[in-house]
């Protein structure tokens, strides 16, 4: 049987490294893909130091010849992707809408919405050649608009535009792309409150419980969901 084989972008730090830690672990192929080539090289040596053995590639998810140049070099390495998981993103000031412009918006869609985009285009071909391929859209509970109104959060996560906006975004991406890609399962993943430094590592769960529901849907079979958003518990809702 051949290794499965997969990239997680974003994956120099946080959950991303965590993923890529834990699906080399199972004994997978993975690329570690990320913007800066020395951080992503220390990722990777240390991982080595774990006894696992990563690929790194150079891959800037707002580049659209950084993306490219990356999956010209899996397909001359392996060929195929059997797993995506879309991890890059960023925040944003929590500004109040009121008072905010929409310059301010435009780093944060660019990366947490064109990345995912940007990237699962190019990898396309790659995931078809896959016999059960898999994308995992690393969102967040933020983009849920049953989240933004529960007023159980109200307290914790003012009103703000750009990052819930983004993941939100990206949710509605997964299900147009889960509905149009046949045979290929997409999920989207809350990852939770999680110890990041996205976070300011302010999170209450560590990087291996943030990255349960990632795992989990790279892992899935032919007859496991697709999509759908989901979190270390189960269903999340829109």
């Amino acid at each position: 049987m051949a290794t499965t084989t997969a990239l997680v972008t974003g994956a120099n730090k946080g959950l991303g490294r965590e993923t890529v830690r834990r699906l080399s672990a199972l004994g997978w192929d993975v690329f570690l893909a990320a913007r800066d080539p020395e951080r992503g090289g220390v990722a990777v040596a240390e991982l080595a130091e774990e006894g696992l053995d990563v690929r790194f590639v150079p891959l800037d998810v707002a580049s659209d010849e950084s993306v490219e140049a990356a999956a010209d070099r899996v397909k001359t390495e392996v060929g195929r992707l059997d797993v995506l998981v879309n991890n890059a993103g960023v925040g944003a000031p929590a500004t109040p809408p009121g008072d905010t412009r929409a310059a301010s918006l435009r780093e944060v869609f660019e990366v947490n919405v064109l990345g995912p985009v940007r990237v699962t285009t190019a990898f396309l071909p790659l995931l078809r050649n896959a016999e059960q391929p898999r994308i995992v859209m690393v969102s967040s509970g933020m983009g849920s608009f049953t989240v933004a109104q529960d007023p159980r959060w109200f307290g914790l996560v003012p009103p703000q535009l750009g990052y819930p906006a983004s993941k939100a975004a990206l949710n509605m991406i997964t299900v147009q792309y889960a509905r149009a890609l046949d045979g290929i399962r997409v999920n989207a993943v809350d990852p939770g409150y999680t110890a990041t430094d996205l976070t300011g590592h302010a999170g209450f769960q560590t990087v291996s419980e943030g990255t349960d529901a990632i795992v989990r849907l790279a892992c899935l079979g032919p007859d496991g969901p697709t999509g759908g958003f989901f979190d270390r518990e189960g269903t999340v809702s829109w």
